[in-house]
């Protein structure tokens, strides 16, 4: 099964059964050694719990119909990317607008300030430098293809 064929079957079996209707989608999945079976899912408004247990439990049971891992020997995780995970597609940007954000280019600079707006093509971060009197406002155009990787941050 080194054919690429799991690989397809499982992309095929998410893409039916997370519900994009509801505005889910997948951010990416992975097939680890020991058929363990990692999936991210995200949502335009965020993914509950209960329903990220629903997408284990429906996938878990397609899986095991179709017979994809002989004797039923796999493991799968659904979950959505935590706040470590970088941004991956652009949908993310998105629903990320209005964020703090660390953007990190494929140069090694860093840019950290709030996701401002997103296209295709770029994003745009702006940081506040300075305090009081002195603070002035910085937008980074940030071109996608130089893009490493971007990660929301917390402020407390």
């Amino acid at each position: 099964m080194n054919d690429g064929a799991p690989i397809k079957t499982l992309e095929h079996l998410i893409e039916q059964v997370i519900d994009s209707a509801a505005g889910d989608f997948l951010v990416e999945f992975k097939l680890l050694p020991g058929n363990n079976i990692k999936v991210f899912v995200d949502g335009d408004n965020g993914v509950p719990i209960d329903k990220l247990v629903q997408y284990n439990r429906v996938l878990y049971k397609k899986i095991e119909e179709i017979g994809l891992f002989p004797g039923g020997d796999f493991a799968l995780e659904v979950s959505s990317p935590g706040l470590d995970e970088p941004l991956k597609m652009e949908r993310q940007y998105v629903k990320n607008i209005g964020r703090l954000v660390e953007v990190i280019t494929k140069e090694g600079q860093k840019k950290e300030g709030k996701l401002v707006s997103v296209n295709e093509k770029e994003i745009a971060v702006e940081e506040e430098k300075g305090k009081g009197k002195k603070k002035e406002v910085v937008v980074h155009t940030i071109p996608t293809t130089e893009i490493k990787s971007t990660k929301i941050q917390i402020k407390f």
